[in-house]
């Protein structure tokens, strides 16, 4: 028996897969985006699941995400959202990954590859509009252009950015869209007008259907969870739960301290409650003192600090608790539910950081 689990609901990631198809039209592809263990879910089973979802595409950060899917007979196209090095051009054409590009020695690492192997490189061309990250300088984009369309084996597939604050700044969206597009007609004039557009992410997708173009990359909506919190989910389902099972209930006094350097003062009789879950696992050390689980149909408040394995819960006034009762960490446990969001603003981050940090030894239940 497990005493601490992931529950992942494949048939809802595949699910959201269509509805943010169908919300978008059929204009408007949706690439799922399935770096960092798909957000905690499970990289090969989530893809797969996007896959029979008729996602378009998925999104990964590095080359070993895109080699793992290829190995696991994933065929949709994959897109190697973060920069390679020259060197890994090779693996990227043995692999049929499409590759973001910024520069000329890349481009032109990845020409030799697909040359070498008789095989086409696809490439989508990253403009920075104000990330100050990835991506060529909008003054620059033709110049680049330029350089791949002359080098053998290379095929220019779309232009993309990304946007620094499309959750909170509507002005902001408006003026990297701006020199986005100026970039886009610049290219257009230059014969390079058939190129696929994307700029949003899920946070666009939603909050400013204009940047929507040719295609979404969907993070966050893929796994039903909100682009910002308290959003509307419209249609899409939370695929994933974390439960654990109270390893240890005991009783203790007033003026008793809770782990370590005794931060929490007991302050009346309490029942306590042990949860074999810590920092180790992605419960993040900063809801020391301040997050909660639910048990019993309520909320245990976290007491003193969150230790690598585990962490201590307040059960007083929560009715009948035992050794082997199940909390819920995130979820859904009677009436009661423990979103994603809700324990990030517990422990002062943002929902990615919460899915993303969800543990290896996390055996994950998939349905």
């Amino acid at each position: 028996m497990r005493t601490s689990w992931l529950e992942v609901d494949l048939g809802a990631i595949e699910r959201n897969v269509e509805c943010l198809r169908r919300r978008y039209g059929p204009g408007t592809e949706v690439m799922s985006v399935v770096k960092a263990n798909a957000y905690g879910h499970g990289l090969v089973e989530a893809s797969k699941a996007c896959e029979r979802g008729r996602a378009s595409g998925l999104a990964v950060a590095i080359l070993e995400e895109g080699a793992t899917l290829r190995d696991a007979g994933v065929a949709l196209p994959i897109l190697l959202l973060g920069l390679a090095l020259p060197e890994q051009a090779p693996d990227i054409v043995r692999y049929g990954l499409e590759a973001v590009v910024s520069d000329s020695g890349l481009c032109e690492a990845l020409s030799r590859a697909a040359v070498s192997q008789c095989r086409e490189a696809v490439v989508h061309l990253k403009v920075d509009t104000g990330m100050c990250r990835v991506g060529v300088e909008p003054p620059e984009v033709l110049k680049l252009a330029q350089r791949i369309s002359s080098l053998p084996g290379l095929r220019l597939a779309a232009l993309s950015t990304h946007f620094t604050s499309a959750d909170t700044d509507p002005e902001a969206v408006r003026e990297e869209t701006r020199l986005f597009d100026q970039a886009a007609r610049t290219l257009a004039s230059a014969g390079f007008g058939d190129l696929k557009q994307h700029l949003a992410a899920s946070a666009a997708g939603e909050l400013h259907p204009s940047t929507r173009r040719q295609m979404v990359r969907a993070g966050l909506l893929t796994y039903g969870v909100p682009p910002r919190p308290g959003a509307p989910l419209d249609g899409l389902t939370p695929a994933l739960q974390w439960k654990a099972r109270i390893t240890q209930v005991r009783r203790a006094a007033p003026g008793a301290t809770v782990s370590y350097g005794r931060t929490h003062t007991l302050t009346r009789d309490s029942l306590l409650g042990l949860l074999p879950v810590g920092y180790a696992d992605g419960w993040p050390r900063s809801l020391s003192g301040r997050g909660t689980v639910l048990v019993g149909g309520g909320r245990a408040p976290v007491l003193g600090r969150v230790c690598m394995d585990q962490c201590v819960v307040d059960l007083t006034g929560l009715g009948p608790v035992a050794v082997g009762d199940e909390a819920v960490l995130l979820g859904i446990q009677g009436d009661q539910c423990q979103t994603v969001d809700h324990v990030a603003a517990q422990a002062g981050t943002i929902a990615h950081e919460i899915l993303s940090r969800l543990g290896a030894r996390l055996h994950r239940v998939y349905a």
